[in-house]
């Protein structure tokens, strides 16, 4: 019996030495290329380009050698090269003979599609991305105006990468922010549009070299059916983030009839809520978008703490905010044609039967639905010093 134990643990422990056989698959960072920037275009070709923004293993303390071909960009410490083919991945197979490294996806910051990219169509290439185990679908996408190239060759003063800076533009959320995960949910949504943040290179400054340079978010893509088909303003934008109800910052300046001078009101919470109406075949939306503001610029002679004008200030807020939600309408709504707000997962879920009746035309629909804007503010804080400052006591208006 004593030999039959033995020979069992013996056993046991050889069998559990298998498993403690070390890291045998593991790969040395130092054999590996972390891509923190793809950029993704077109060329007149046809074939697709790929362009890599690469971390530099000396400027990260890694002490390594430089990787691949270079190709200008990143000032030390990043550098792009690019790679073609016929699709993404062809095109990331040719990259990848130009380095001496393996790529790597697991830290890339922001994917860009240079504006002929995008309107040729982004599906393939976002679903490479998402099958990817590398990649992160919380990784931001964007669009560049002109090429995708161009941007991530800049030199940013400040971040260490043109990755970092559009990292840190969208997470600002001062306009749009959408991920891989956003990009493919909005396309297979029940309106198939999409809203993309739009990125433009700014002019260099005087004495400045062409590359040193930032680029920065200005406009807002407009996709259908994974397509691009045109691009709105900031002013546009932000109306269009109300409709989305993913309004975070914004500031409004107003004035108020009969007096010179200017208010400006920062939000510190919005919320919009919407109800959605099907009566005899036609379809309506009602938007409620309320905001809370703080005075953050007296430019008039009124003391604030005078309720009478802050309900003055109120009423011109809301004004124009049911502009902003109002112009973007028009131009996406009415012209545009592309359901970017999720009216029609809205309408799906609340007439589910009246809608399977009409989802093979919403793209027909759509443009005729009629939208009630209602807005309301409130301001919370007019300021610790509601009176306006630098003016003598006797010109104030109490």
């Amino acid at each position: 019996m004593g030999i039959l134990q033995k020979a069992v643990k013996i056993l046991f422990i050889c069998v559990h030495l298998i498993f403690l056989s070390g890291c045998w698959d593991r790969t040395e960072v130092n054999d590996l290329a972390l891509i923190i920037g793809l950029g993704i275009d077109q060329t007149k070709d046809g074939k697709i380009m790929i362009t890599a923004e690469l971390a530099v293993p000396k400027a990260v303390g890694g002490g390594g050698q430089t990787m691949g071909d270079g190709g200008g960009g990143g000032g030390g410490e990043t550098i792009v090269s690019s790679g073609t083919g016929a699709t993404v991945a062809d095109a990331i197979s040719n990259l990848q003979e130009k380095l001496s490294r393996r790529v790597f996806w697991g830290h890339t910051k922001a994917i860009v599609f240079g504006e002929k990219a995008a309107k040729a169509g982004i599906r393939q290439h976002l679903d490479f991305l998402s099958r990817n185990p590398q990649v992160r679908l919380r990784s931001n996408v964007l669009v560049s105006k002109g090429t995708a190239k161009s941007v991530l060759e800049l030199l940013p003063p400040i971040e260490q990468s043109s990755a970092e800076v559009m990292r840190e533009l969208s997470e600002s959320e001062l306009l749009l922010r959408v991920t891989i995960r956003d990009a493919l949910q909005m396309l297979s949504s029940d309106a198939g549009a999409a809203a993309l943040p739009m990125v433009k290179i700014l002019p260099p400054e005087k004495g400045k070299k062409d590359l040193e340079t930032v680029a920065f978010i200005q406009r807002t893509a407009i996709f259908k059916k994974d397509k691009m088909i045109g691009d709105i303003d900031d002013k546009l934008t932000r109306g269009v983030l109300w409709l989305r109800n993913e309004i975070k910052q914004a500031n409004i300046t107003i004035t108020l009839k009969g007096e010179k001078g200017n208010i400006t009101a920062t939000m510190i919470r919005a919320h919009t809520e919407f109800i959605p109406k099907y009566e005899k075949g036609k379809w309506k939306m009602i938007v409620k978008a309320t905001s809370e503001d703080d005075i953050i610029l007296n430019g008039t002679k009124l003391n604030l703490i005078n309720p009478k004008y802050t309900k003055m200030i109120e009423k011109e807020l809301e004004n124009e905010i049911n502009k902003r939600i109002r112009d973007a309408l028009k131009k996406v709504q009415k012209e545009m044609k592309a359901d970017i707000f999720g009216f029609a997962e809205i309408f799906h879920r609340k007439y589910p039967r009246e809608w399977n009746k009409v989802k093979n035309r919403w793209e027909e629909i759509f443009p005729t639905v009629e939208v009630v804007v209602q807005t309301k503010s409130y301001v919370r804080r007019p300021g610790v010093n509601t009176a306006p400052q630098g003016l003598p006591e006797d010109e104030v208006k109490q």
